[in-house]
């Protein structure tokens, strides 16, 4: 394992933006409650403000993650904390929203599966541990490994992204200060200057909220291109419960002009597959007619409808 020198690591946070001191909420403990939330809501509304300069940079990410995945490839997210507890949530939202492979967007969080309910002290100053975690991932030359970091410097997630360059995937690095070290040692870097939190420190806040609306952004963004999605309308979900499947209905009758009695009808027939429905009610296909002609527009909706 990695020493770490405290002394350092300390200097070198200090002088991140994230862990400055606004000035303007140094009286944060003694403000009325109503006043501390209108605070916090008015530090929010800057997030917006800071992804705007990276938006060309997490166009380009989104159209090459697509075309490596389109090669075979994953997206992995790396990170520990709140960055990692915010990968692993946006990868575990992938399957229901998107009906993806649940290995086709993965997230490694420093300490393991169980720190995402409880602190593991010590795991995000190993970069030995990082490299050992994702050297485990087979990578290969199509897959993406993207770390996260708010501060841009935590050892697990540089080691595991060297580890990631050496084996030749590509790399990606989301941090919220910038000059970071992250951004010097990937292909991409995305570097969304958050400034001081409310309280300051808590990256949890603004660097939190910055970290999730990017994430979203990439994976919405990846799985629109791939085909995930027609017009606007999420119609690639698995449907796994009653609100779900409510949805699904609603969503036939929006893209076929069916009544809910037939949309729920053909949504059963189909296997519960909004878009394998969509085809059986659209051309008058059979379930098995729709699903190949899905598999030959590469699960693209609009083009297995020809539009």
């Amino acid at each position: 394992m990695t020493d770490v020198d405290p002394a350092p690591a300390q200097v070198d946070v200090a002088r991140l933006s994230t862990e400055g001191i606004d000035a303007r909420y140094r009286d944060l403990d003694t403000m009325p409650t109503r006043h501390v939330l209108a605070a916090m809501n008015e530090a929010e509304a800057s997030v917006p403000a800071a992804i705007q300069p990276v938006l060309s940079d997490l166009a380009t990410l989104i159209e090459t993650v697509a075309e490596r995945m389109r090669a075979g490839g994953r997206l992995i997210y790396v990170g520990a904390g709140t960055s990692g507890r915010l990968g692993a949530l946006d990868a575990a939202e992938c399957p229901p929203t998107f009906h993806t492979d649940p290995a086709l967007v993965q997230a490694v969080l420093a300490g393991g599966p169980g720190a995402m309910f409880e602190a593991v002290e010590g795991a995000e100053d190993d970069d030995e541990l990082g490299a050992v975690t994702v050297g485990d991932l087979d990578l290969g030359e199509a897959d993406t490994v993207l770390g996260i970091t708010a501060s841009g410097r935590t050892p697990f997630v540089l080691g595991a992204i060297r580890a990631a360059r050496t084996a030749g995937a590509f790399t990606v690095g989301l941090a919220c200060n910038t000059g970071s070290e992250l951004a010097r040692a990937v292909d991409h870097p995305l570097e969304v200057d958050v400034g001081p939190e409310v309280l300051a420190g808590s990256t949890r806040l603004k660097a939190g909220s910055a970290t999730k609306q990017v994430l979203n952004m990439l994976s919405t963004g990846v799985m629109i291109r791939l085909g995930k999605t027609y017009r606007n309308l999420m119609v690639d979900l698995r449907i796994s419960n009653g609100k779900l499947r409510d949805r699904g209905e609603r969503l036939l009758m929006e893209i076929t002009g069916a009544d809910r009695d037939r949309a729920a009808q053909v949504l059963t027939e189909s296997g519960s597959r909004v878009t394998v429905a969509a085809l059986m009610l659209r051309r008058g296909l059979d379930r098995q007619g729709a699903e190949e002609a899905l598999e030959k527009a590469q699960g693209s909706l609009s083009q297995a409808l020809g539009e």
